[in-house]
């Protein structure tokens, strides 16, 4: 029994066991750990079963792969692609067919309203020559007017959405310069690559469905009651003015009530209350009976700032903008808001973080600022606040109106004139005769007055983009700036880095880690840098990467190295953060905290993540974050 038993053995011990086949993954770059080679297809690539084979199926110019094999060299140069980097092979095309694309920048368009559309150059060096040209502006609009074939496409005259019709404008390239006047741009080598072609829709008018809306954010503490009432008032007689009209189906209004912390004070009631939703299912006067419950709070909060961005956060999460083409939301406060550090805030982000959700949601700020003298100590502080929230891309002023001394009269006369001005916008948009708005006085306009027209021509290019599909040009390769040629002050292409799912969990991570670890060693900042780096490591974060943590940007991924940004994070050396001291240690963990949450909010919002390729894995879902987000 025995030695049957040891044959058996024997055998066993010989028979091969079968491993669990593991799945084929992307090719690294050389140097990295994570980061996969990617491509894309020159316009007439075709992909083989083989390298060489005879039979071949022709695919899209501008497609992105994920380099798998490589096999020959020079001419007879083959690589094997996948649409994915999870193992996904789609076959061999030949390497020269194909540009390289390994890291993942990208461009996107800003809205083109009060700027020249984008010029793209077949030669860097003629882009160069206008950067460096003692007058630009003139240079450009010769380059703009030629005919000798250097400026090869153009950007849409529609403006195209990155968040509503993806696109990849891919980034091969880019070096900043500066001329003589001391302005910087960059200098970027581009590719187009529309995501997806679509079939035109049917001609129909494309305004037809045209929409807006405002929504009031309305500081509703002990001193505001004066100012809800006129609000009220206002709104009372603009419907008197559009409620017969064909004007009344295009636009609606909702109102949001903010205070401040509560901390355990009963008579403050809420921090942020909605009180009215813009509905088109109702009539626009449904409005009235809503916010005629809205009155101020009977008793005073702590401190002179309130929790405004609780308000503005409710505006962007509660109110259903996906039927709105205008989007436009009326801050209405005598005070500044807290801060993101503020352990009284409820949201936890600041002003450029807000900002940069409502960039995304395409929500136009206006900042209506009741300039009280009860508040001359904050008026400085708050004006900072709101000039800032209210700044938007082609407009040379930002959408903020100051109220002298609080007056309510004037207030109330401004909320009139701002609600007329969007609805006229509307009405001239749509081709909607209203006789019943009255005519801007015969006044200059200010510069706030221009800032609305062009937030409605922009609001407007934005609509024609979505329902014409409008796409990015189809471009072999070209060059191009990040900055308007003819005003070098205005941005006509934002440079952002594509990042997935996973990486920007990974960054959260990082970033999570860093603020803890900094956090932690207030007391013994010398031992800051040691932490993070003993951290990093016990998390499993790469420790040839992580070395002995020269720079903090050692302890993020290597998918933010060689970004054209300058970042004081990413080179924080331990001397910089030694030297910085308590104060300026304290205002850069602000920021980093800031950004956390401002990438939880991104994680948190579906609608922001395009799926590329083939896979379903929703890791490798994708959002362009703006370079200017990043750490």
């Amino acid at each position: 029994m025995m030695r049957r038993l040891l044959i058996l053995l024997a055998c066993l011990a010989f028979v091969p066991i079968q491993a669990e086949a593991q799945p084929r993954r992307a090719l690294l770059i050389e140097g990295k750990q994570t980061l996969t080679q990617k491509v894309l297809t020159r316009p007439g690539a075709t992909l083989h079963a083989t390298p060489g084979a005879a039979q071949s199926r022709q695919i899209p110019g501008f497609t992105l792969y994920h380099v798998y094999a490589r096999q020959g060299s020079g001419a007879d140069a083959w690589i094997e692609v996948g649409r994915d980097a999870q193992g996904a092979t789609e076959g061999w095309m030949r390497e020269e067919r194909a540009v390289p694309w390994n890291q993942t920048m990208v461009l996107s368009f800003t809205n083109p309203a009060g700027r020249q559309r984008t010029m793209f150059f077949a030669d860097g060096q003629a882009v160069r020559r206008i950067i460096l040209s003692r007058d630009m502006a003139a240079a450009a609009a010769a380059a703009r007017n030629a005919s000798d074939g250097q400026v090869i496409a153009l950007e849409p005259e529609n403006w195209v959405d990155i968040t509503r019709n993806f696109y990849l404008l891919p980034a091969l390239n880019a070096e900043e310069v500066e001329n003589e006047r001391g302005e910087r741009m960059r200098l970027i080598e581009v590719a187009s690559a529309p995501a997806e072609r679509r079939t035109p829709a049917p001609a129909r008018d494309p305004l037809a469905d045209f929409r807006g809306a405002l929504v009031f954010v309305v500081d509703s503490t002990l001193s505001m009651q004066p100012y809800l009432d006129r609000t009220r008032e206002a709104l009372r007689n603009v419907m008197a003015r559009i409620g017969d009209t064909a004007l009344r189906d295009r636009f609606r209004f909702g109102l949001i009530a903010y205070r401040d912390a509560m901390d355990g004070n009963p008579q403050l009631q809420y921090v942020v209350r909605t009180f009215a939703r813009p509905d088109f299912g109702q009539p626009a006067s449904a409005i009235l009976p809503q916010i005629a419950a809205v009155n101020a709070a009977t008793d005073s909060n702590d401190a002179f700032d309130e929790d405004a961005i609780a308000g503005l956060k409710a505006a962007i999460d509660d109110i259903d903008w996906s039927g709105v083409s205008a989007r436009f939301i009326m801050l209405v406060t005598d005070a500044g808001t807290r801060d993101a550090n503020d352990p009284r805030s409820s949201t936890h982000l600041g002003i450029p973080e807000i900002r940069d959700l409502l960039k995304q949601q395409r929500i136009a700020a206006l900042a209506l600022h009741l300039l009280t003298p009860e508040g001359r100590n904050n008026h400085s502080r708050a004006r900072g606040q709101w000039r800032e929230l209210t700044r938007f891309e082609g407009a040379s002023e930002p959408l903020y109106f100051p109220i002298q001394n609080g007056d309510v009269a004037a207030f109330g006369q401004t909320v009139e004139q701002i609600t007329e001005a969007l609805l006229r916008q509307v009405a001239a948009i749509t081709g909607v005769s209203i006789q019943q708005l009255r005519a801007p006085a015969n006044v200059q306009p200010t510069p706030q007055a221009q800032g609305l027209e062009v937030v409605a021509q922009a609001m407007r290019l934005a609509y024609l983009g979505r329902v014409q599909e409008t796409a990015a040009p189809d471009i072999v390769r070209s060059f191009t700036t990040d900055r308007d040629l003819s005003d070098p002050n205005r941005a006509n292409v934002e440079v952002r880095v594509l990042l997935t799912r996973d990486q920007l969990s990974d960054l959260r991570s990082a970033l999570r880690l860093v603020i803890e670890q900094a956090n932690a060693g207030r007391l013994q900042p010398q031992t800051v840098f040691a932490n993070i780096r003993n951290a990093a490591l016990a998390a499993a974060r790469d420790p040839r990467r992580i070395g002995n943590l020269a720079t903090l940007g050692a302890a993020f991924g290597e998918y933010l190295d060689g970004l054209p940004y300058r970042s004081q994070v990413m080179e924080l050396t331990e001397r910089n953060w030694l030297e910085l001291q308590s104060g300026g240690q304290r205002e850069l963990l602000n920021a980093l905290e800031a950004k956390l949450r401002l990438y939880e909010e991104y994680a948190a919002t579906p609608s922001l993540w395009t799926q590329l390729g083939s896979g379903n894995d929703p890791g490798s879902a994708v959002f362009p974050v703006p370079l200017d987000q990043l750490p």
